[in-house]
């Protein structure tokens, strides 16, 4: 359930889109921001342009401008973007960072298919630039995976491009040019293929690929889902090597769904964990190239996830992460020896205990002196900056009542260490970097929502700001973070909000019963007459890893709150107990009890809300999706006498029902911990429901399965309890496609305006 976006390295394709909600809800739409206020009074409600879910879900009124597909080159001194051109198709245009202007256009689909409707949704290039790796007919399997067709351009043959493999063989995954460019890995069938692209040569790396079965190069469902990457091949620093994993997932059982559309519905079938259950039994080996001979690495048995494998800067020795089931210890191991039948031995480097749970992430880096890396941690109580060496020793570089959320690269040239985080609020995230004598600097201090990316060489930077009232700017930055020029300002979807009334939204605390200060943001009606009582709509996530109360700009999400306050309601949400970026107490404080705290913390604010002179503290809502639908499902039972009226969209209704790495990391197994799943799962508090609530969830949700509706509708109906249920049927949990997210959202409205 873990959701990460940086849409500045993002391969787009059909499925990346599957979960655009969800990353607004959680996110606040991308993170990226703008210096002047947007939203402003200028206008009264009767003077504006209406909202409308059509102007937002099936219209291009409101879009943001962005820098699509960046990619910095390797002389420090250009990057590339990628553009559409109607008559060239596709397009790789080179840029300079210091004049700001476009300098070449590298490659089109003209170019490279003699056909401009032949066009590419991402791509990539050696580490010498000669060769791009390009992406098209791509056709999602998860969240981050797809299949695909590849290519290859080779600039300096000046040719078309060439397919990797042929693709009458299947549509192929996760191409990976090798360092010197001359080879591609790729995985089809489940196996690994590496294709030299001189002679034309294919090579079989794995053989026992089987759907279903085993994975080899690519992860599993859960690990995707959970530890956020599909990709499970690595080349070395010189090419000579591959690192990849392999999923035995024999054990683990098997999850089946009904695809309508035909007469007899076609069931899918896949892999899925859920808490308790068998997971896949994972590998780590090595594959060389030059004797084309397989290497498997000796892990510990305790050793239960590898949850990734990193090449250190000598291409002989690999980096592999290892944790027990409970996510409690975190290992990381090198490569070192050989053990009997050509197994690697491996030698510990790093170890990191708690008491409760280690989040993944990739914050790790490499030092070019070969014996250290810098990595953040939780240890002191925050998430800071660390260099660790091979030995055990530790240097703390950041320090503070903050946490770092993003290791952004390491300047070599500088010793420094870039990287965002919570320093000025749990709400704002800012840019700076660290020397490794921990002199810490901010690059920009203005507040909202800020993120770079840096050139190879760090002398400059793409820079995008935004705010909760402002769409993001971009501008290019030097290493200091002074603005050379601006990109993308979005002055024009700034003018459209104004012409719409658009009203800002405005943050607030209030302190629960436990004495907790929780940060919120509210939107007054237009027009807000303060003699007058309103509705309430409270939108909630509450999750962890996961805060709706962002100092950046919330996309559609924004939007159709900006309807909500325009038909008269008073929109607020909520940060609970158990999320981000206010240290590991704050956050692991709901730990092997998800929903408890947090459903004390939405009462409370209800009733906090109640007693405002504006709010009519009979007519309160909330509404939330994926674990925001959880919360609105407890909310509704628990606090049946606050809240009056619910919207919960594909929520989890039992944490038996989720997959193993989420649920265990937060909750560990039922087995283990059987009163924390049953006494904070909606399904258990049925009987409580007072108000009016709404379900809905798609049928061919991968992720939060729809079992866990047809659970509650169970409980519900013993309970002999009224509500409503509406089913997508095949939609998966981003609930998208067609005219679909246009129906939900105006069916939601309808709900609100008949019961909220």
């Amino acid at each position: 359930m873990r959701y990460l976006v940086r849409l500045s390295k993002v391969t787009w394709h059909p499925n990346t889109l599957s979960h655009l909600y969800m990353e607004l809800m959680k996110y606040g739409w991308l993170a990226l921001l703008a210096s002047a206020t947007l939203v402003t009074s200028a206008q009264t409600a009767e003077d504006s342009a209406a909202f409308s879910n059509e102007l937002i879900w099936a219209s291009g009124t409101f879009q943001s401008e962005y820098v699509w597909g960046i990619r910095s080159m390797a002389d420090g001194k250009h990057y590339t973007t990628q553009e559409m051109d109607p008559k060239k198709g596709s397009c790789i245009v080179k840029w300079s960072y210091k004049s700001g202007k476009a300098v070449d256009t590298l490659l089109t689909s003209v170019m490279a298919f003699d056909d401009p409707r032949e066009r590419f949704s991402g791509y990539e290039f050696s580490s010498d630039e000669r060769f791009v790796v390009l992406t098209t007919a791509t056709e999602g399997l998860y969240r981050h995976s797809f299949y695909a067709h590849f290519y290859v351009y080779d600039f300096q043959a000046n040719g078309e491009a060439r397919p990797i493999t042929d693709f009458g063989l299947g549509k192929q995954r996760l191409a990976q040019l090798s360092p010197a460019g001359d080879k591609v890995a790729f995985v089809r069938d489940n196996n690994i293929f590496i294709s030299n692209l001189g002679s034309g040569e294919e090579v079989q790396v794995t053989t026992d690929g089987e759907v279903n079965r085993i994975i080899n190069g690519a992860t599993d469902w859960v690990y995707e889902e959970e530890f956020g990457d599909d990709k499970a091949l690595f080349w070395s620093g010189d090419g000579e090597r591959l690192a990849y994993l392999r999923f035995d997932e024999t054990a683990v059982r098997e999850f089946h769904m009904p695809v309508y559309g035909s007469l007899y519905p076609d069931p899918y079938t896949f892999k899925y964990p859920k808490a308790g259950e068998q997971n896949s039994d994972v590998s780590v080996h090595i594959y060389h190239v030059e004797d084309r001979q397989n290497h498997e690495v000796a892990v510990p048995k305790t050793a239960h996830y590898i949850p990734r494998i990193k090449w250190t800067n000598d291409p002989d020795v690999l980096c592999i992460f290892t944790m027990n089931r409970h996510q409690s210890d975190l290992r990381l191991l090198l490569t070192e020896g050989t053990f009997p039948n050509n197994r690697l031995g491996t030698r510990e480097v790093f170890k990191e205990l708690s008491y409760t749970y280690i989040d993944i992430n990739d914050n790790l880096t490499f030092l070019n002196d070969g014996t250290s890396f810098v990595m953040t941690s939780e240890r002191d109580g925050f998430n800071h900056v660390y260099k660790f060496d091979f030995d055990g020793n530790s240097t703390q570089l950041t320090q503070g009542e903050w946490d770092v959320i993003d290791i952004l690269g390491f300047d070599k040239k500088r010793g420094r260490v870039y990287f965002s985080s919570s320093k000025q609020g749990a709400t704002q995230k800012h840019v700076g970097h660290v020397d490794m004598k921990g002199k810490t600097t901010t690059l920009d201090l203005t507040p909202g929502t800020h993120s770079d990316d840096f050139s190879q060489s760090f002398d400059y930077s793409i820079h995008s700001h935004s705010t909760a009232n402002t769409p993001p700017v971009y501008t290019l930055r030097n290493s200091s973070g002074k603005v050379i020029r601006t990109l993308k300002d979005n002055a024009r979807l700034q003018e459209t909000m104004r012409t719409y009334g658009a009203v800002e939204k405005e943050f607030f605390t209030f302190t629960n019963d436990a004495g907790v200060e929780l940060n919120c943001w509210k939107m007054l009606p237009q027009n807000h007459d303060p003699s007058k009582k309103h509705p309430v709509y409270v939108a909630i996530y509450g999750g962890p890893g996961a805060n709706t109360v962002n100092d950046s700009w919330g996309g559609s999400t924004f939007l159709w709150h900006q309807y909500l306050a325009q038909e008269g309601y008073i929109v607020v949400s909520c940060d609970p107990r158990g999320t981000q970026f206010r240290g590991r107490k704050f956050e692991h404080s709901t730990y092997k009890e998800l929903g408890k705290l947090e459903t004390e913390d939405f009462i409370d604010l209800a009733q906090h809300l109640g007693t405002w002179e504006d709010v009519d503290a009979e007519r309160i809502g909330i509404q939330g999706w994926s674990y925001g639908g959880f919360m609105t499902l407890l909310c509704m039972t628990k606090g049946s006498d606050v809240y009056s009226a619910g919207i919960s969209v594909a929520p989890v209704t039992n944490w038996r029902y989720y997959d193993t790495i989420y649920t265990e990391r937060f909750m560990q197994t039922p087995q283990e911990n059987e009163s924390g799943y049953d006494e904070n799962s909606p399904v258990n508090h049925a009987d409580k429901l007072e108000g009016s609530l709404l379900l809905v969830h798609g049928s061919g949700d991968d992720n939060v399965h729809y079992q866990n509706s047809m659970e509650m509708i169970h409980a519900l109906v013993d309970a002999n309890k009224d509500f409503d249920f509406f089913v997508y049927p095949d939609r998966n949990h981003g609930i998208y496609g067609g005219n679909t997210r246009l129906h939900l959202f105006n069916m939601m409205m309808d709900f609100v305006e008949d019961h909220f």
